[in-house]
């Protein structure tokens, strides 16, 4: 049977065009269209979707308000449009806090000129969330939630942190490190809410990768390409589901946690579909740490920042957006800048960030596979490497060779997934030491990183 979808929206323009998208798949089928967030939650109820588009700013009641009612009355899985805005990025955490699913920049070029790549994307983020695990209960804020008991002997956060200023300077902190105090100096970061434009030019793919293009030098293009080369040319947006293992078909149940008793240089993450909220389940529970974090979560250039911003206030680890040449530093936890590709280089005993727009070749940007290899090459055996909740199979290689270098691997269990896509794929590979449920992150990281 098709999948039933439900789209709200107030924009007549954008409910015709995504209506005429969605008939172009005989496996989807328009049951109805609401164009306010009330008449939304109504038509939810009595048509009763698999899957809902739903607008975040809309008269009479906004997309943020919707959600929150239809996944009290009516738990549906929820696709989010956004606008490429800071303001419109905030509304879609908000939302996904809420309980939407995932998000889609509301990008009216590609809608209206009908580009087949992204109405192609548009169809299978419909097809995934449909299928995907509803959180049914709303997140909870981290701020208000007791940490668990490997986290909670640990002092508080000593002070808030704001978004972060262009012109903040280097400065010394003083944090709790695993029950000992120990002195940071933070890097100067260049990111500035206050100066943030909200024009969709400001945030569209092309410009935020122009700076980054127009300076890539060839060598950098040639490491990126050696990168590349030793993942085999793998197609990062295969379906876990379809891919072949030698491993037979693994369930993702959890495994009883234990301590691998390795020493861990570096803390890498990749997720996708869920994975903000996953997230947000981890980073703000953890003490001060003692080695750098590193996220590769797929998203939108425009969003990255946002979601830096919002973690860094609830957690105890600086977070911040990757940029160009940042020295990674203990503390502290990376974001890969959306709509482009971030990779490691090592030099004069130090790790920092290198960025790169876009490759046609790579079908994420970023992309798990690309950066977790990068970080082989300079970690080898010496990184604790987890996949969260995604669509695909992104990861999976970059795991390969964490994993075949000595390093440790995790990955999320089925129950807690909004998606069992990119877990499944190293759960079936043999990758997996731990196979965790989304609560015992944090917990077990502690645990992990105590010998560190």
């Amino acid at each position: 049977m098709a999948i039933k979808v439900l789209i709200v929206d107030d924009s007549t323009f954008f409910r015709k065009r995504l209506t005429e998208i969605i008939k172009g798949d005989s496996s989807l089928e328009v049951v109805g269209e609401a164009k306010d967030g009330k008449e939304g939650v109504e038509k939810t109820m009595s048509l009763k979707p698999d899957v809902i588009t739903m607008d975040v700013e809309m008269p009479v009641m906004d997309g943020i308000t919707a959600v929150q009612e239809i996944m009290a009355k009516c738990p549906t899985p929820i696709l989010m449009f956004s606008s490429l805005t800071f303001e419109g990025a905030n509304s879609t955490f908000k939302a996904l806090e809420a309980g939407a699913v995932d998000f889609m920049p509301k990008n009216f070029d590609d809608i209206a000129h009908k580009r087949e790549d992204a109405l192609n994307a548009l169809r299978s983020s419909i097809k995934a969330v449909a299928r995907s695990h509803i959180r049914r209960a709303p997140l909870r804020s981290s701020s208000s939630t007791s940490s668990s008991s490997a986290t909670s002997s640990y002092a508080a956060r000593t002070s808030a942190t704001s978004s972060l200023s262009s012109t903040r300077p280097a400065s010394t902190t003083t944090r709790t490190s695993f029950g000992s105090t120990t002195s940071t100096t933070r890097p100067t970061s260049t990111l500035s809410s206050t100066s943030r434009t909200t024009t969709t030019s400001r945030f569209s793919s092309a410009t935020s990768a122009t700076a980054t293009s127009a300076a890539t030098p060839s060598t950098l293009r040639q490491d990126f390409d050696k990168i590349y080369s030793s993942l085999g040319g793998v197609n990062q947006g295969r379906p876990a589901a379809a891919m072949r293992f030698s491993f037979g078909e693994a369930k993702g149940v959890s495994t009883n946690f234990k301590v691998s008793g390795k020493r861990h240089e570096l803390i890498a993450i990749g997720s996708s579909t869920g994975g903000p909220i996953a997230l947000q389940n981890i980073i703000p529970k953890l003490p001060r740490m003692n080695v750098p974090i590193v996220i590769v979560q797929h998203m939108p250039a425009s969003f990255t920042t946002t979601f830096a911003q919002r973690l860094n206030n609830l957690s105890q680890n600086e977070v911040v957006e990757a940029q160009d040449n940042m020295i990674l530093q203990p503390g502290y936890v990376y974001i890969a800048p959306g709509g482009q590709q971030m990779i490691l280089e090592r030099g004069a005993g130090k790790s920092k960030f290198r960025i790169l727009p876009a490759d046609p070749r790579v079908v994420y940007h970023p992309c798990v596979d690309v950066t977790f290899a990068s970080i082989a090459n300079i970690y080898g055996g010496n990184v604790l490497a987890m996949i969260l909740t995604g669509m695909g199979s992104d990861g999976c290689e970059g795991c390969r060779m964490l994993k075949s270098k000595g390093s440790v691997v995790w990955a999320q269990n089925e129950d807690t997934c909004v998606v069992y896509g990119m877990p499944q794929a190293i759960v079936n590979a043999g990758i997996a030491e731990q196979i965790l449920p989304l609560e015992k992150f944090a917990d077990c990281i502690v645990q992990e990183m105590r010998n560190s």
